[in-house]
């Protein structure tokens, strides 16, 4: 009766405080050797990988050499893959509960399409920005509404695997209880999807704000040449802010805010250069719907979602690696 008591307590005090919760013990996983095969080099090792595979590890390895034995003793590009099959079935679930909230905020539907057409690459926008519209048109309205939720908690399992993604870039095991876990992952689609919301409604209000508190100073130009800028780096500004949120929040670890800074200029960087890059040739250079038809556009958002999920793992990666190294828990010293 006591040990239930306490285990009811202790599941009781992770609901109420679910920031503790993340960081109550942290665990990490052993790094096993390869016994099928050896090293050629006296300074190398091999690791069993996540896919049973060796990976090289280099002792007294250099910072890329630690980089590239991590992508390959996690997986990294199965991880993504499998990252990309959870966002493309999170992706329609959030854009239901975003554009719920999208009223709320007086926002046109051509904010959101244009949004969409500038950032997503080739027929990936057409693809999306029909579904815009569909769920647009039959939208309810209801912001609690069971649909609503249930799309919320839908679109939530993107979260859950980028979670479990970084908790193997950190090696480090996830006891967290799996209703905690989940409520988790819920909160920050929420966070996500209200950062998305704001950005969103940023351009639309923000002018006539800044008109109304700068106006009385006689600031009015001045303002103009700020807010035009502001609208330039937003979407930088942005995405930062969301792979800060993202790296610091979402391990079983317990980390802070400037130990994620390496991860997350290198994710917001990378990504929105790849993002650019990847949509010229989609644009210019590969024709998918020739090829695949009607399927072309989801081929295309499939392949940026894939690129997507590897820049953020890797962003992961560089972070696990400068906190155990500080930490001093790295892999070598787990054998």
């Amino acid at each position: 009766m006591a040990k239930n008591q306490k285990n009811s307590s202790k599941y009781l005090t992770q609901a109420a405080n679910p920031s503790e919760s993340n960081h109550l013990e942290e665990n990490y996983v052993s790094t096993q050797k390869f016994k099928s095969k050896n090293a050629k080099k006296s300074d190398e090792e091999l690791h069993v990988s996540k896919i049973n595979k060796p990976a090289k590890y280099k002792k007294d390895g250099n910072f890329l050499q630690k980089l590239l034995y991590r992508i390959s003793r996690d997986d990294a590009s199965g991880l993504a893959a499998q990252l990309a099959y959870y966002f493309l079935l999170a992706l329609f679930p959030l854009l239901i509960f975003l554009l719920t909230l999208i009223p709320l905020f007086n926002i046109d539907q051509s904010t959101i399409t244009d949004a969409i057409s500038k950032n997503a690459p080739g027929d990936t926008a057409k693809t999306i920005n029909g579904i815009v519209g569909d769920v647009m048109k039959n939208s309810s309205g209801g912001l609690l509404s069971f649909g609503i939720i249930a799309a919320l908690w839908s679109a939530s399992n993107g979260m859950t695997a980028l979670m479990n993604a970084f908790n193997v870039a950190y090696e480090v095991e996830d006891n967290r209880n799996p209703i905690i876990a989940k409520l988790l992952s819920v909160l920050f689609t929420i966070i996500m999807t209200l950062v998305l919301v704001v950005t969103l409604a940023l351009p639309v209000f923000g002018e006539q704000i800044g008109n109304l508190l700068f106006g009385k100073l006689g600031l009015e130009s001045q303002f103009v040449w700020v807010f035009n800028l502001i609208k330039i780096v937003l979407p930088v500004l942005v995405t930062f802010v969301v792979f800060m949120t993202l790296y610091t929040l979402a391990p079983h670890v317990k980390l802070k805010l400037k130990s994620v800074l390496p991860g997350a200029l290198f994710a917001t960087i990378v990504w929105l250069g790849a993002s650019a890059l990847f949509g010229l040739y989609v644009s210019n250079f590969a024709n998918y719907s020739k090829t695949y038809g009607s399927i072309g556009g989801v081929i295309v958002l499939m392949l940026w979602l894939y690129l997507t999920g590897f820049i953020i793992i890797i962003g992961a990666q560089i972070n696990a690696i400068f906190h155990q190294n500080k930490t001093g828990k790295t892999s070598s010293k787990n054998n």
